[in-house]
């Protein structure tokens, strides 16, 4: 299982990023303050967790091993050796830790860093020599599958891992067509950068991925910070500020993309991909591409932000190429995100009912739940928020005369709890939406509580794999008062909420409650179920709560009596029918099938070879395949075919519905936000400017997001099988 994309201490613990001052230098020593925080952090887990677990000697032992995965988790710098001399710590630091006692800790921390720098130092030293005496013509493998790897018996099994390593370097340079006189120039440069900052590191850094490795294993959105963490933490939740709407996460000793904030500067200009890596930063137009692989992730955010209307150039190795992409370059201009860029916006779709007819139908893409709380308490009758926005847009549907609406959810990582209720209220009379369990195990329930008028029309919410908690709580709500069908891929799962701890050096985010639907399931995990399901665009190995280490479980509790609007649901095998028969001749999803077939390929391969002619062809066969995929999808929307991945023209981008091209999960408000460092966040107070009505043909929708046509053609076959449904019972009636 991977590590929660948010993780505090893998963010400080790339392979390639921890140490002290010199390979000579004094260990690092923890301090007064710190064991005074040790002593806190223990006490806020064990009293105030939802999962009420005990730091022993089983939460020990896990404790080290997680500490030392943070740490080490490629198994590059200790040997079995070293792992066997910690082994007296295994069931002591649950007796050490509560009196603040940080030995075990720092005394594995710096037998790290000693082996870091002394790995390092020789690398810069021995690169050159390394790289002439490479031979890509025999038939080496580097593993990629760190996971089943054990620990190095001795040095010299540490030298072959590393020389592996560093010959895919190379290849890898080489095949990104870097001349060969710049390869070792480039991969010094990269050691010697990493050796720099092995300097900037402290106590707090070593404590921050110590406490971590404990914290994770209460679940994976509790975390503590750093009193520099904090800093950057509570700057990213009170400023809007300048870069290009991404959140970064650690991965190896890359930079991946987590999420795209919506309609941020890389949302607009489209290129940029969660999963994504970034591998080098060039500033303006033509500034030199400064490598950044194994950086810091802070340091790496740092490049990235810039001021308003500046330019940044990103080399990134793009997620669906696998471990040998071809690096691509994007360049973005910098820019704020203002809330009424992130506002609910509406158009209209035209879809075709049959003999001729055409259906009206409605489209709310919400992308997150969003509501102005300063301008709300100082008693601003014109707010804004997420509920009073889309109450608007529902009436101007209306006037427009569209016979049902779809709430697009894809892609909201959630946002304001209130509003999540609220919006509901806006689609049934009156009930409760959510349950919500404390660590107490105390439940309470919240939602609409006075009768008033709701859009009684037909209704369809579309999620995906990045929709998370708050989107949950609707989508869930919806389904469970039956008043729409729910439609797409299974929902990210995150059923929790988090509050903020002060300590004496830092703060903790804790679990304390988690939410559950009024049926009495939680979204924990598992996430909302839809009804009707669309293929994948996201590998849920790879992304959603239940690919992270240590997530709560799913569970239940008492269901609430709630009223069901309609009897939806006992239309949705004939409509699954429907979908599945038509989906079988549309092009567009034909074509995002053999795309999902192709990334799930690439996920299989554990190892790639380090002979350089085995891997262009097999780059080669790649781009073929890719190319073959796409003229037969060409060829049925009667497209001129393509000789090559370049003819693409700009308008087709990757062929797919634009969903790559947008965010992974953020935590919702309610949780305090994203706990990753962000390039920007989204500015609290804006106008929103009124957005004029565009009405979209069926074949345009098509082309441009196959899933969102199928949630309007679904809500079309639903409104025809109640019409003959009804028309039947008149006749009978009659008769």
């Amino acid at each position: 299982m991977r590590k929660a994309f948010l993780n505090t201490a893998a963010f400080l613990a790339l392979t390639t990023g921890l140490g002290s001052t010199t390979a000579n230098a004094a260990a690092i020593e923890y301090s007064k303050s710190q064991q005074e925080t040790a002593s806190e952090l223990i006490e806020q887990l064990e009293q105030r967790h939802y999962a009420k677990l005990k730091y022993d000697d089983e939460l020990s032992s896990a404790h080290l091993d997680n500490y030392l995965e943070n740490l080490d988790g490629g198994k590059m710098f200790f040997t079995a050796s070293d792992i066997a001399g910690f082994e007296s710590f295994r069931t002591q630091m649950d007796d050490d830790l509560p009196k603040g006692k940080l030995d075990a800790g720092f005394t594995i921390f710096n037998r790290f860093h000693e082996q870091l720098i002394q790995r390092l130092e020789t690398l810069v030293e021995t690169l050159p020599e390394m790289v002439d005496a490479m031979d890509f013509s025999i038939d080496e493998r580097y593993e990629l599958d760190i996971d089943k790897m054990a620990w190095a018996a001795d040095e010299a099994e540490l030298d072959e891992r590393w020389r592996l390593q560093i010959k895919n370097q190379v290849l890898n340079l080489r095949l990104a067509d870097k001349p060969q006189d710049e390869v070792a120039e480039t991969l010094v440069k990269r050691y010697q950068n990493q050796l720099g900052r092995v300097n900037q590191y402290n106590a707090q850094d070593a404590f921050q991925i110590y406490a971590n490795a404990l914290t994770e294993l209460y679940d994976p959105h509790t975390n503590y910070f750093s009193p520099r963490r904090s800093e950057n933490f509570n700057i990213n939740m009170r400023l809007s500020l300048e870069g290009i709407g991404a959140v970064l996460s650690p991965e190896d000793e890359y930079t991946r993309v987590a999420r795209i904030v919506p309609a941020g500067p890389a949302d607009k200009q489209g290129e940029l991909k969660p999963s994504d890596r970034i591998v080098a930063v060039g500033q303006d137009e033509d500034g030199p591409f400064e490598d950044v692989i194994g950086w810091r992730l802070d340091e790496v955010v740092e490049l990235i932000r810039g001021p308003k209307g500046s330019t940044v150039r990103l080399q990134v190795l793009p997620s669906k190429g696998g471990n040998d992409a071809e690096r691509k370059t994007i360049k973005i201009v910098r820019n704020k995100v203002k809330l009424e860029e992130q506002s609910a916006q509406k158009r209209v779709l035209e879809l075709p009912k049959g003999n001729g007819e055409t259906i009206r139908v409605g489209v709310i893409d919400i992308p997150t739940f969003y509501i102005d709380f300063e301008a709300m308490r100082r008693g601003d009758e014109n707010y804004k928020s997420t509920t009073r926005d889309v109450k608007q847009l529902i009436a101007e549907l209306e006037e427009e005369n569209v016979e049902g609406v779809i709430v697009d959810l894809r892609r909201n990582g959630g946002g304001s709890l209130q509003e999540a209720n609220d919006l509901t209220g806006l689609f049934i009379e009156y009930g409760p939406t959510v349950q919500i369990r404390h660590s107490s195990r105390r439940v309470w329930r919240d939602g609409k509580r006075l009768r008033s008028t709701y859009y009684d029309g037909p209704l369809v919410v579309l999620i995906n794999r990045l929709s998370a908690s708050a989107s949950e709580i609707f989508a869930g709500a919806i389904q469970d008062y039956n008043r729409g069908l729910i439609v797409g891929d299974r929902s990210y799962g995150k059923g929790t909420v988090q509050t903020m701890v002060p300590l004496t050096e830092g703060q903790l985010k804790i679990t304390e409650s988690k939410f559950y639907r009024i049926s009495g399931d939680s979204t924990q995990h598992r996430g909302v179920v839809p009804d009707i399901s669309f293929p994948s665009l996201y590998d849920p190995e790879e992304i959603g709560e239940s690919a992270l280490d240590n997530a709560l479980d799913w569970d239940q509790i008492n269901p609430v009596r709630h009223r069901r609007y309609s009897n939806v649901d006992s239309l949705v095998p004939q409509l699954t029918e429907i979908f599945e028969t038509r989906s079988k001749t549309n092009p567009e999803f034909l074509y995002l099938q053999d795309q999902l077939a192709v990334a799930e390929e690439n996920r299989a391969i554990t190892s790639v070879s380090l002979n350089e002619s085995v891997r262009r062809e097999e780059r080669k066969q790649r781009e073929e395949r890719s190319v073959k995929i796409e003229n037969r999808r060409r060829a049925a929307l009667g497209k001129e075919p393509i000789a090559s991945l370049d003819d693409l023209d700009e308008e087709d981008g990757d062929g797919e519905d634009g969903e790559e091209g947008n965010s992974e999960t953020s935590e919702e408000l309610a949780d305090g936000a994203a706990d990753s460092p962000t390039v920007d966040v989204v500015a609290n107070n804006a106008e929103i400017e009124e957005v004029p009505e565009e009405v979209v043909s069926a074949e345009e929708i098509a082309s441009e997001d196959v899933l969102l046509s199928e949630a309007g053609s679904i809500l079309v076959d639903a409104l025809v099988l109640q019409e003959r449904a009804y028309a039947l019972t008149t006749a009978k009636q009659e008769d």
